[in-house]
């Protein structure tokens, strides 16, 4: 510890010049945040901006305590202030425990403070340094349950005796140390070691977080190891923020939730409302309400761009007196009016839409403005209407999608590729397909197969849907991408490798460890078939106006053909003659 930084962290705990930062916990079974972990910072023009020095130093200083209970009672009023649903995760110091917090019950008058309920608060213990007196952890522990609280065992597997922990203070919640989720993907030791530790988490009734998931393989990974294992955490899904998220912005593989269809945006819910100016006289205004009966909002509108609502039923509240026509005959509606309203470009999608109506808050969402790409007034829409146009969307999107994967089949993938192409911007389309998929049908079953498919598929979503892309399911084992053209390159050899390590765990030991299956063809002689593997066909699209979806279906049918002749996982694009072959997977 320098002087520097010894006059730093005195000048931090005097100002409380702290960051808090949080990151979201989600639940993928529910596809929702189940809660946030608070992640504190120091000054960014400050040396101990990193919270390991800033705890390093304040330990080496004795202020340890101080920090912790300052950090603790900041994260828990910023919290409360951005009004983040689900459960706050509350970093906490063991020694802070036992040396005050047990003793005067700063916490729970933290939270008190705050108005946040004891339940949804998990206090998280974390090391810095050995715990000596269990008994004391254990009471310790105890009453904050008294007290409402939940309790989190940090980083298992990593620390000082962390195992110990566990079995001393049986916490509610455990989080895995990120070491054993980073490229569990490809390290086989520690899949058998997750699936340990989620038995023990069983058997303990303790709910078990991955921390550190930050790619789409190690997440699928997960996923196919245990559906139990539902809490996660890491980059993945949200890096820490100090306005994070409270919404689940991405598609998770434990469930398919099925798109609408490109083009389908805030003008198809449009009505072409008359506005009114800032000079119309409440009087005037009246009478059209009196007059329409159906009328529930109006835009004011000045020189074409909105600038305030008036809602039907916060205007007829302002009649309800004998004195009320007399106070108001002679004022303007602009008085009255309320500038607070959720305005949507009318080319904006309708899950985009959706998404902005349940974010916004303080804002009344019956209706809505609409207005073109320059913010110019074209009339309202109602949330009513936004509901009945998904739930249609829906339904016809359920009736015609793949009933395997649910994801979108043959028609929706046709007109997804004409809205592609009519937006007049480039893409890659590409097919995808199993190879050696038959003998392993043959030899595991199809329920066996029909496990390999679901497993693909969500391989796929995960990848293109981190992309902005589209997945479509044409039937079987063949399936439809269509990926940014500054992205499909990478899309695709992600999907490729991550591929490439899970099918060896569709098999047997037996044929795992000759790398395929011994199968007896039509002619009875017995063939061998390495694993399942994956090729892709891609063509880039950059000319759209000359191209047609019919025609790229046929083109891509004809590359998979090409493709199929590489042996293991392959990617075969159209370059015009153009053969590159890089390191690991094949392509050409």
């Amino acid at each position: 510890m320098t002087a520097q930084e010894a006059q730093w962290l005195n000048q931090i705990i005097a100002t409380e010049e702290l960051h808090v930062l949080f990151q979201p916990i989600v639940d993928a079974n529910q596809q929702a945040i189940y809660g946030y972990e608070a992640l504190i910072r120091g000054p960014k023009t400050s040396p101990l901006h990193s919270p390991l020095r800033l705890f390093d130093v304040a330990t080496q200083a004795g202020l340890l305590v101080e920090l912790d209970l300052l950090c603790r009672r900041l994260a828990i009023r910023r919290f409360a202030e951005l009004e983040l649903p689900g459960l706050l995760f509350l970093n906490v110091m063991p020694l802070t425990i036992v040396e005050r917090d047990f003793r005067e019950g700063l916490t729970l008058s933290f939270i008190q403070e705050s108005g946040l309920p004891a339940e949804r608060v998990v206090i998280e213990l974390t090391e810095h340094v050995p715990i000596h007196d269990y008994d004391l952890m254990r009471q310790a522990v105890a009453h904050y349950r008294d007290m409402g609280f939940q309790v989190a065992l940090d980083d298992l597997g990593a620390g000082h005796s962390s195992l110990r922990h566990w079995s001393e203070l049986r916490p509610d919640f455990v989080k895995l140390d990120r070491h054993f989720i980073s490229g569990i993907d490809q390290e086989p030791a520690k899949r058998e070691f997750l699936r340990s530790i989620l038995d023990v988490a069983r058997s303990l009734d303790c709910q078990l977080i991955a921390e550190g998931v930050e790619t789409a393989a190690e997440h699928l990974c997960l996923w196919e190891l245990d559906r139990g294992l539902a809490l996660l955490q890491g980059f993945y899904f949200a890096r820490p923020s100090l306005h994070p998220p409270l919404q689940l912005h991405m598609l998770l593989p434990a469930t398919t939730q099925l798109k609408s269809p490109a083009g389908r945006t805030a003008h198809s819910i449009l009505r072409p409302i008359s506005a009114i100016t800032p000079a119309c006289s409440v009087p005037e205004l009246a009478e059209r309400f009196r007059e329409v009966t159906n009328l529930r909002c109006v835009a004011v509108v000045e020189d074409g761009v909105p600038i305030a609502v008036v809602r039907r039923n916060a205007f007829l509240t302002l009649f309800t007196n004998p004195y009320s026509h007399a106070l108001y005959a002679k004022r303007r509606v602009l008085e009255i009016a309320d500038p607070k309203m959720l305005v949507a470009e009318a080319d904006l999608s309708l899950e985009a839409l959706s998404q902005q109506l349940t974010d916004s808050r303080d804002i009344e969402q019956e209706d809505f403005v609409i207005v073109d790409s320059h913010g110019r007034y074209l009339g309202m829409g109602t949330i009513v209407d936004l509901l009945r146009e998904i739930t249609a969307i829906q339904v016809r999107q359920a009736r015609h999608a793949n009933p395997l994967t649910g994801l979108p089949g043959n028609i929706l993938i046709n007109e997804t590729l004409v809205t592609y192409l009519d937006q007049r911007e480039g893409f890659a389309a590409a097919y995808v397909d199993l190879d050696n998929f038959k003998a392993f049908n043959d030899a595991y079953g199809y329920a066996r197969g029909d496990h390999v498919i679901i497993s693909l598929s969500r391989l796929l979503q995960a990848q293109v849907e981190s992309a902005g892309g589209f997945i479509g399911h044409i039937g079987g084992d063949d399936f439809m991408m269509l990926l940014p053209l500054e992205q499909w390159e990478s899309v695709c050899q992600q999907i490729l490798h991550s591929f490439g390590v899970m099918a060896p765990g569709f098999y047997e030991n037996a044929d795992r460890k000759q790398g395929g299956i011994h199968i007896e063809n039509r002619q009875g002689a017995v063939t061998f078939i390495p694993f399942v593997s994956v090729s892709i066909a891609v063509k880039p699209v950059t000319d759209t106006a000359s191209c047609k979806a019919l025609d790229i279906a046929a083109q891509l049918s004809e590359l998979k053909h090409q493709a199929k002749k590489i042996a293991g996982n392959s990617l075969f694009v159209e370059r015009r003659g153009c053969c590159v072959e890089p390191a690991g997977n094949k392509r050409h």
